[in-house]
């Protein structure tokens, strides 16, 4: 299998913007620029937004895997990826769910969450600190 994204840029760095689209279409000549990467207010998107969300969306899969494989089924999984950001380097993400999650004790959710945290194809490719937090609902 291959997941496949498009990138077009036009212009130089601080004033040029560019264009993201997916294979599935979800994206489609999505705004992208400087301005929207490092400056506040701007609409569109940025590659450490969408590495977020990423991130954001394989761990709470893995910890979906993870309760099932238990004989668990979450009511709900939410999920935010922060990326820190310093100068030019990402220097670490933190995730942090919360979970309603019939029969399950805050102990084995969190244990289920670290070993995501480690364990999800995102971070297994990130050369980066990884730490998570789990709360129940």
């Amino acid at each position: 299998m291959k997941r496949n994204a498009k990138a077009h840029w036009q212009g130089n760095l601080k004033e040029g913007k560019g264009e993201l689209t997916t294979q599935s279409g979800i994206l489609n000549q999505t705004n992208y620029s400087f301005k929207t990467r490092f400056a506040e207010g701007e609409t569109g998107t940025n590659p450490e937004e969408l590495l977020a969300a990423a991130h954001a969306g394989c761990f709470t899969m893995a910890v979906s895997a993870a309760l099932t494989e238990k004989g668990l089924n979450a009511i709900a999984l939410d999920t935010e990826a922060a990326v820190t950001m310093e100068g030019l380097s990402i220097t670490g993400v933190h995730l942090t769910i919360t979970g309603t999650i019939p029969n399950v004790s805050a102990e084995d959710f969190e244990a289920i969450t670290k070993s995501a945290e480690q364990n999800c194809l995102i971070s297994k490719v990130l050369n980066i600190p990884i730490s998570s937090e789990a709360h129940l609902a």
